[in-house]
């Protein structure tokens, strides 16, 4: 839905659209002076000059991009940044003239800004998403036969691909995330007024019921472990503890010093620890599953 300003507001920028419009264009010498005069004397008045003289290209760009709907002052007050930026930058001496250079810097400033503000979801994070936010609505337009029942067909998806050099995944993504804005969740469900699209979203979360039957049965298998781990010799009980009680488990070779034998020896001193452990689990248990925690 397209931004609709306040009467001040849309009063504002007719002022500024036809003051930029009754600006003098600039003559490619007086141009090139100007942008001297600021580059090698730090001129504010020759900054100023150029600078104005070019505010119908803002106002221009301005109005091309005005059907995402975004406030049309909003684009014009980041055109004029990125025509300041472009001021800034400007090289005369390679020969360029101002408004080949500016232009560049005020489409990508409007361009960022619409990409901002755009959706409250981040959009073209990637230069194929943006080259298809800003392309894909056109091409559509212009390759016949490329939609059936308002979709895209794979036929009209390949050829908006290849001429952006995209993925068709990329292009089927773009294109349902154009189809549809942001809705709100507190948003009616009907006209009544009855109710709002968040009273119908599942809750992922466990249940109350399930969160205490979750903790029982955590309980239930610390204490079978305990119990289990009752059952084993102290060496053993030792070499499970260092080795898979801790986050650094310690090493076979660090464990076999420490007790006196080899790291073979240690490893199968833990197998047969751990088939201890498994069978003294499993006898507690009535069924497998009841060791198994839940997903």
């Amino acid at each position: 839905m397209a931004h609709i300003d306040d009467p001040e507001t849309q009063k504002a920028n007719r002022n500024f659209i036809e003051t930029s419009m009754r600006e003098p264009m600039l003559a490619r010498d007086h141009e090139h002076e100007l942008a001297c005069r600021w580059r090698e004397g730090g001129d504010e008045r020759a900054l100023h000059d150029l600078v104005r003289s070019h505010t119908r290209l803002v106002v221009a760009n301005a109005t091309r991009l005005r059907n995402y709907g975004l406030p049309m002052g909003d684009l014009v007050q980041e055109g004029n940044v990125g025509l300041m930026q472009a001021a800034a930058r400007f090289e005369p001496e390679r020969g360029v003239r101002f408004s080949t250079y500016a232009a560049w810097w005020i489409r990508s400033a409007m361009q960022d800004y619409i990409l901002r503000n755009w959706s409250i979801v981040r959009t073209g994070t990637t230069a194929a998403q943006k080259a298809l936010f800003f392309n894909l609505r056109r091409l559509r337009a212009r390759i016949e036969g490329a939609e059936l029942n308002g979709v895209l067909t794979p036929e009209g998806r390949a050829k908006i691909a290849e001429t952006l050099s995209v993925d068709e995944n990329e292009v089927q993504a773009m294109e349902l995330r154009l189809s549809g804005a942001d809705q709100s969740l507190n948003a009616p469900l009907s006209e009544d007024g009855e109710g709002e699209w968040q009273d119908v979203l599942a809750d992922g979360r466990p249940s109350p019921e399930d969160v205490v039957i979750g903790m029982r049965d955590g309980a239930t298998r610390s204490r079978w472990l305990a119990e289990a781990l009752g059952e084993l010799t102290p060496r053993e009980r030792a070499i499970i503890a260092e080795r898979r009680l801790r986050d650094d488990g310690a090493t076979l070779e660090r464990l076999g010093r420490a007790l006196g034998v080899s790291k073979e020896r240690v490893r199968q001193l833990e197998h047969r620890a751990l088939t201890k452990l498994r069978e003294s689990m499993l006898r507690r248990a009535e069924h497998h599953t009841d060791l198994l925690l839940e997903a």
